[in-house]
């Protein structure tokens, strides 16, 4: 064990006086009287020592601040700074401000007429509530001590706070401030696994180094290797800990910041002082509104390239506001601030890193990855004509969804009158091969007749409902025709149970195979509940002293009261998860009931939900512009760990078009979940409704699609194992070119296959970047050498263009117009060699819908690989054998001279054709087991 000391506001080792278990450290399980706070001071044998010169000399800012006094406020010298309006942290962020309020907070006034954005009143540059007491260090952590010097105007200031900084693996570094006298809110879900690197006497290896500041709560995280300071809090801004008001700035390293969703944004995401709030909320998509879910993480492109990330885990409400400083500040009404730091270096590396510490995205079901049709107001009759004439025209289709319109009042778990027949139908869609999906809201009906309705009865007896300060169930009101709602408390252990049982009865009428749960932020038609959230200290909850910027402008509007009670804490604290806690419990109540892998879809999420379900971007509109904002929503999404993601294709809301559903639909069959769905009073816009444009469109583009299954099935066994994206941005594989950071109208499925969707009116093609590499057309397989340009590609109204990227190998097999069919068919190996005739790639194969193939290891994993000539596969895991993996046709792009003399498994092959033309070497009928290792060559 070492002991640091701080010299220079750097950590070099020294040899220890005393063990440093002999001096408390903070957890969440120690609780510290003051008194023991104030004594470590005489009794520890590491005092922090000042370095003040040096942080100012080693900040960010130090070169941007001219110092001068204007006064002291509580015995504390205050300095303004005469600075760059981009310096400036807002201090008076609610409320109309003026010179003398300004200054009652300890800040600077200086008024600016010409930019309305620039904070008029902004804190000083050594604005600081709390001191140091003391500071301890081992090999893998850091913990600190401070004691309050100065109140704010903010309520209840904590007086002691304790900062926790655990080195836990090379890339991932843990700060951790908060409250060691009470214990304070901290979200239950994820379940964050604790790592902390061995404490041996081995030279520490890691990526970061931590500076802190000399005298407050400031802190530095730097990457070694360069040096670059990534997060620096020091001497910036104005660090908060009130109990319902925290705030903490940093400065940034560059501009290039992706991620802080569910928001409508662009890819890059504006720094120009915009604030992004996070609470889930029921509402379309808009710009400058919270969305349906929070994912306080970003990931941002530093300038050399490298990568790194940051996650906040806290679920109250916030806002965080970015400024083109480059800074971020914090504002979070509740609960702890637990920071978690990726560093990468690549974006790839940080997702990994990230759904590490949040958990993996589950593996779907097979079938799940075909198409999916649902619509919102629909009979029974008309649900059976978009069945059949879907299937006349040929279209592959997987699922059929039923929305609100099967419930009888509204009601969870009922069947209408109009639907009595669903049952039988879905049995049919099994007999061929076929899935069915059903909605699902939290809001369970409150007002039947009693005994009419078992789901309020049980859940009633079970005590599982929200309860309203009179230990009653909280009444809101969702589609329940009856009148009221009350929605169960998933964090209540009796809430497994009970949704079990309730789903489990419904299941033996409908047969459903996955589940659709929307209205989960939760929504609610009127604002808290039919009695106004009155209740004892409920304003406090109701009514902060500081409200994010949330729609509405109060948190319990369009949701339940904040001041309710559920078994995990109040609801004030809770919001943000219910959500996710209701996914977590349908996901594993389907695993119970069906004992095979379950598809939960998600409209509420939280960091984490990847792992138990997928999610749909919600109510979007049918136009251009959504269209186009759907590329950007899924790549988020995938960097917040949530691959099965997908936009309503064609839109939500309004009546679409057929030139835009036609190019939608091309756009959609490359959604890693492809589902077309529309709204109550909207004309029908599955395929086939909307003539033979669509038709064509939709049909070119999903067979395209289902042939590509096993490299899509394939990319999601590397989300599920290694935490990889599925869709993902150019610049995920090209981080040193900085045209690709802000691309938004192209994606790529992995590292191969590059999508770039026409998304304008009246185009027959479109410009596209392609970086520098090896590009082949996946049509004419015509291949560009590209150094890095933009290319003008044709794009007739009924196709989509799509390039193959060199150096990659997709399995393929040939596709059907069901998943069941097409799993039946021979496999195929598109080849797309690199610049030095070299290409890899990889299949996963199992039964497509067991539990726990890879912890049990029922799969095959194979790999394969082209050297100059040699094409040949290795065979990682052969464990699965029920069904036959016969490969029969290769298509090698890029061969520039007619081969000769080719050799499978050293036997002379003449089942080949060579297109001059396009330079393609085409293998036919190989009969060759994917299982068993094969060797193909050719001169």
């Amino acid at each position: 064990m070492t002991r640091k000391t701080k010299s220079g506001n750097a950590y070099t080792p020294i040899t220890p006086k005393k063990s440093i278990d002999d001096v408390p450290k903070c957890s969440k399980n120690t609780v510290f009287s003051l008194l023991t706070i104030l004594l470590l001071i005489s009794v520890s044998t590491y005092l922090y020592m000042s370095d003040s010169e040096n942080t100012l000399k080693n900040s960010n800012i130090s070169s941007k601040y001219l110092k001068q006094k204007i006064g002291s406020s509580h015995g504390v010298d205050n300095y303004c700074t005469v600075t760059s309006d981009e310096y400036k942290f807002d201090c008076f962020p609610r409320g109309k401000a003026d010179k003398e309020s300004c200054e009652k907070r300890n800040c600077c006034w200086s008024p600016n007429t010409q930019n309305s954005q620039i904070p008029w009143c902004y804190y000083s540059s050594n604005y600081s509530n709390y001191k140091v007491i003391n500071v301890t260090e081992s090999r893998t952590e850091i913990t600190a001590f401070f004691n309050i010097k100065t109140n704010t105007i903010y309520k209840n200031d904590l007086k002691v706070l304790c900062m926790d900084i655990s080195f836990q693996t090379a890339q991932r570094l843990r700060v951790k401030i908060y409250d060691p006298e009470n214990k304070r809110y901290e979200p239950p879900y994820p379940e964050v696994p604790i790592l902390k690197l061995n404490n041996t006497n081995e030279p520490l290896v890691s990526d970061y180094i931590v500076k802190l500041s000399d005298n407050n709560v400031g802190f530095a995280i730097l990457r070694k290797i360069d040096n670059l300071t990534i997060f620096d809090t020091r001497n910036i801004g104005g660090f908060i800990y009130s109990d319902q008001f925290i705030q903490l700035s940093a400065l940034l390293p560059t501009k290039y910041i992706y991620g802080l969703g569910e928001h409508r944004s662009s890819l890059v995401l504006d720094m120009n002082w915009k604030t992004y709030t996070f609470f889930n909320h029921d509402s379309v998509p808009t710009n400058d509104m919270n969305g349906y879910g929070s994912h306080p993480f970003y990931l941002m492109i530093e300038k050399s390239g490298k990568s790194h990330g940051v996650f906040l885990f806290n679920s109250n409400a916030m806002d965080i506001v970015l400024q083109p400083t480059p800074a971020i500040t914090y504002r979070t009404i509740g609960g702890i601030l637990d920071f978690y730091y990726f560093m990468g270096p690549t974006p790839s590396d940080v997702i990994s890193q990230y759904t590490d510490t949040i958990g993996r995205s589950f593996l779907p079901s097979y079938w799940t990855l075909g198409f999916h049709i649902c619509r919102y107001g629909q009979t029974f009759k008309e649900l059976i004509n978009v069945h059949n004439r879907t299937v006349s025209a040929g279209i592959p289709w997987d699922t059929h969804w039923n929305d609100i319109d099967y419930m009888k009042n509204g009601n969870d778990f009922t069947l209408s009158d109009n639907f009595t027949n669903l049952p039988k139908y879905v049995n049919y869609l099994h007999e061929v091969g076929m899935h069915n999906v059903i909605l699902l809201d939290p809001g369970v009906a409150s007002r039947e007749s009693k005994g009419s309705y078992p789901p309020y009865d049980d859940g009633l007896k079970n005590g599982v409902f929200i309860k309203n300060s009179s230990g009653l169930p909280l009444e809101g009101q969702v589609w329940n025709l009856d009148g009221g709602t009350v929605f169960p408390d998933f964090t209540h252990p009796k809430s497994i149970d009970y949704w079990i049982n309730q789903i489990s009865n419904f299941h033996n009428i409908l047969p459903f195979d996955g589940l659709w749960i929307d209205m989960n932020e939760p929504s609610n038609f009127i604002n808290g509940d039919w009695e106004d959230c009155i209740s004892t200290n409920s304003s406090r909850w109701e009514n902060p002293q500081y409200t994010p910027n949330v729609a509405g402008g109060k948190l319990n509007y369009k949701t339940i009261c904040m001041s309710v009670i559920q078994y995990a804490g109040l609801h004030y604290d809770l919001h943000n998860i219910y959500g996710f806690s209701e996914a977590i419990t349908t996901q594993f109540a389907l695993s119970v009931i069906k004992n095979s892998r379950p598809l939960v879809i998600s409209r509420s999420s939280f960091s984490g939900l990847g792992h138990f379900a997928g999610h749909w971007t919600g109510d979007v509109f049918s136009t251009w512009d959504d269209m186009k904002q759907s590329i950007t929503d899924i790549m988020l999404f995938n960097m917040f760990g949530v691959p099965l993601v997908g936009a309503d294709i064609c839109g939500f809301n309004d009546n679409t078009t057929v030139e835009l559903c036609s190019r939608w639909s091309q756009l959609g069959a490359f959604y890693p979940f492809s589902r077309n769905h529309n709204s109550l009073g909207s004309v029908d816009q599955d395929p086939v409704a909307l003539g033979p444009l669509v038709i064509e469109s939709a049909k070119k583009a999903l067979l395209i699609r289902y042939s590509l299954l096993p490299y899509l099935y394939s990319l999601f066994w590397r989300a599920h194992i290694y935490g990889e994206t599925v869709a993902r941005p150019l610049f995920f594989e090209y981080p040193n070119d900085n045209c690709t950071y802000s691309i938004d109208t192209q994606f790529l499925w992995g590292s191969a296959l590059l999508i770039s969707p026409v998304l304008k009116e009246d185009q027959v093609d479109v410009d596209i970047y392609l970086p520098n590499d090896l590009w082949y057309d996946y049509y004419s397989k015509k291949c560009i050498q590209s150094n890095g340009s933009i290319f003008t590609v044709e794009a007739p109204s009924d196709t989509i263009p799509l390039k193959i990227r060199g150096g990659y190998i997709l399995p393929i097999q040939d596709p059907a117009t069901t998943t069941t069919n097409s799993r039946k068919n021979s496999f195929g190996l598109l080849v797309t060699p690199n610049k030095f005739k070299e290409a890899f790639g990889y299949l996963f194969w199992d039964d497509g819908d067991s539990l726990n193939v890879w912890e049990n290891g029922l799969y095959n994993e194979i790999h394969f690989k082209l050297n100059n000539t040699i094409l040949l596969n290795e065979v990682i895991t052969n464990n699965y054998s029920d069904e036959k993996t016969i490969l029969q046709n290769i298509t090698i792009f890029g061969i520039h001279n007619e081969p000769k003399n080719i050799q499978v498994n050293g036997a002379t092959y003449s089942n080949f054709y060579y297109n001059k033309t396009e330079e393609v070497l085409y293998f036919l009928t190989l009969n060759l087991d994917l299982n068993i290792v094969f060797n193909i060559t050719w001169t």
